[in-house]
């Protein structure tokens, strides 16, 4: 176990260090600068601002000195929010993300298993098809146009619960947010759990356990749900890490203050630290939930570690 968990780290290296170069030379890249604006800055004045944030050196070296900070944990200072450095915007967007994608990420593992199982255990019957429906929908249906319907539903129309914002960081504010965002993920996890599940009933040691007399509910929890739920883990590892960082059009649409609305902003302002930092994060956030994956994937069927 120890040189697998070995192996999976020193891969992750190399992986990271791409990713932060491919991101460093494309936002170089996009038209305009960080200190572009409406008003024209005087030459002397932006030759200034340059210099002082080590833009005036060749771009090779700004790497260098990027990755020299970036050992030391340091993502910089932000072109646009001047009183504040990437770690700290990161360090008060995050926990709103953290919160928002966990819980949705919660509620799609609850809803997606439940519903893939039973489904499964309904073959071509009215429940396996209507899980199917739904999931379909889900998946067809983005966010970004499902989230207003259930604004205008619960939060206009019924006046069940609020449009937007984060208010006293309740439940009320959060249920919808949470709702639109693990809608797609609960349809993809139904999906994976009802084909690979129908796959494991046909199994002989299935069988063996049916011959055995075992209730069907004893074996689903008991034989079949742990090889069934493997799919579901190597789904999950891009899942949570994009579900925990936030996504971008549903911060934008509840007015959420997450890591969604500082990446956007750093893109239209073309704040390269912010962005950078960002991306970094979202990265090693992908790495890490992938590495655990591999980890428990490797519990759940040892012959991955062979």
């Amino acid at each position: 176990m120890l040189r697998f968990t070995l192996n999976r780290l020193l891969g992750a290296i190399p992986t990271l260090l791409i990713l932060i170069a491919v991101a460093f030379f494309l936002i170089r890249m996009a038209p305009g600068g960080p200190f572009d604006s409406e008003r024209q800055l005087p030459p002397e004045i932006e030759a200034n601002l340059r210099a002082a944030y080590n833009l005036d050196a060749p771009l090779h070296q700004q790497f260098l000195r990027y990755l020299a900070d970036l050992a030391r944990g340091d993502f910089g200072p932000s072109f646009q929010y001047r009183d504040f450095t990437v770690t700290e915007l990161i360090a008060s967007g995050f926990p709103v993300s953290l919160r928002l994608g966990g819980l949705a990420l919660l509620l799609a593992l609850v809803l997606g298993v439940t519903a893939g199982t039973l489904a499964a255990m309904r073959q071509n019957r009215a429940p396996d098809y209507a899980v199917m429906a739904v999931s379909m929908t889900g998946i067809s249906v983005p966010n970004f146009v499902m989230a207003p319907l259930l604004v205008l539903v619960f939060a206009v129309l019924l006046g069940w619960l609020p449009a937007g914002g984060l208010g006293d960081g309740g439940w009320r504010h959060l249920l919808l947010p949470v709702i639109c965002l693990a809608l797609p993920q609960v349809a993809y996890i139904a999906r994976l759990t009802r084909g690979s599940m129908i796959e494991v009933l046909r199994s002989h040691f299935i069988r063996t356990a049916r011959a055995q007399g075992l209730a069907m509910h004893t074996i689903v929890l008991r034989h079949a749900l742990k090889p069934a739920l493997l799919p579901v883990v190597s789904f999950l590892g891009p899942a949570a890490a994009g579900l925990i960082t936030g996504s971008v059009v549903i911060e934008q649409i509840f007015g959420l203050p997450g890591l969604g609305r500082y990446f956007v902003q750093g893109a239209l302002n073309r704040d390269y630290t912010l962005v950078m930092g960002v991306v970094v994060f979202y990265g090693a956030l992908i790495i890490l939930f992938n590495f655990l994956v591999d980890l428990l994937y490797g519990w759940l069927d040892p012959r991955v570690k062979a």
